[in-house]
């Protein structure tokens, strides 16, 4: 089967099945997490300034920023659905390796620094703890069913990264001026929000399916010495 369409398969059968798993829309503010950490950390590197980050029940988020106009805003607005596709696949890679525990650290990292640093109030405060205390208990206490909690957060992160830059795409279409991201990088550089969603989204496809490339090898390699 053709490496694309069997992608596509793949993140069409995880969105359906995700719905059927218990508390799942929860854990979809992770995409989120990633997708505005992206914006904070860019923001840093180009020697701005993160004044704070929200994080809402409904899977959005915003952060806000102070950074020179220009090149560096550009880079910030970009850095969003990029980054968060890459951690994605940051997570599928680690598992490819053997090394779940380190995906967890490191995503647990990620929410320790937000809420420490940047997310006051709320729904994002609460989220984020309870986020590092459930992936604390995965770690230390219950590690046995920490590679299935791990495939389900790696999945649903990879799935959302997707599905998310392809509602971009479409609301690109009908309102391009709500679009987030893509509507500030149109005002900031001749190129329409369409095609800023366009980008986003091909980028998270390939993503995808470089993820889901270390996930089957990995796999390929458990069966192999299973049999052995």
């Amino acid at each position: 089967m053709n490496k694309w369409l069997k992608t596509l398969l793949f993140l069409a059968g995880s969105a359906l099945l995700t719905r059927f798993i218990p508390f799942s829309s929860l854990f979809r503010n992770l995409d989120t997490m990633f997708h505005e950490f992206g914006h904070a950390l860019v923001t840093l590197l180009l020697s701005g300034s993160v004044l704070r980050i929200e994080l809402h029940p409904d899977h959005s988020g915003v952060t806000y920023s102070a950074i020179a106009a220009g090149g560096r805003a550009i880079l910030v607005s970009l850095a969003g659905y990029p980054l968060a596709s890459l951690f994605s696949l940051l997570l599928f890679y680690l598992y490819s390796r053997d090394k779940r525990q380190w995906g967890l650290i490191m995503a647990s990292g990620v929410a320790l620094v937000m809420l420490v640093l940047y997310v006051r109030g709320g729904f994002g405060m609460i989220w984020l703890s309870g986020f590092i205390l459930l992936n604390a208990a995965m770690l230390f206490l219950w590690p046995k069913v920490s590679k299935y909690y791990y495939l389900f957060l790696a999945f649903l992160t990879l799935e959302e990264s997707v599905m998310g830059t392809l509602f971009l795409v479409t609301a690109s279409v009908m309102t391009p001026s709500r679009t987030g991201d893509a509507a500030n990088l149109a005002r900031l550089t001749p190129l329409p929000a369409v095609l800023w969603a366009l980008l986003f989204f091909l980028f998270s496809l390939l993503c995808a399916k470089w993820a889901l490339g270390f996930f089957f090898r990995e796999e390929k390699s458990a069966n192999r010495a299973r049999s052995l």
